[in-house]
């Protein structure tokens, strides 16, 4: 049985990011800020959030014009660097 390769993205392209979180100012706060420094077309206006059942966790889905996979990589590592606030992204 042969591997199939993961399917190639043709840069640049719109990029959904998903990013999970404890939902405070906090955290909304230090994801702007990533995406703001990472994505020159980042826009408050292009984030979508939805609330956990119980309101305790946040998820925001941004989406951006990515250029590349080091940008994309940039903006994980610099989400990740606050793990009190960021639990996961995808």
């Amino acid at each position: 049985m042969t591997q199939q390769e993961p399917p190639k993205i043709e840069f640049p392209c719109e990029f959904p990011i998903k990013v999970f979180g404890v939902q405070n100012d906090e955290f909304k706060d230090h994801v702007h800020q990533v995406f703001s420094e990472h994505a020159d077309d980042f826009h408050p206006s292009k984030v979508k959030s939805r609330p956990s059942g119980k309101g305790t966790y946040l998820a925001m889905t941004v989406v951006i014009v990515a250029t590349g996979k080091p940008q994309l990589d940039r903006i994980t590592k610099a989400l990740k660097a606050k793990p009190e606030l960021v639990k996961m992204v995808i």
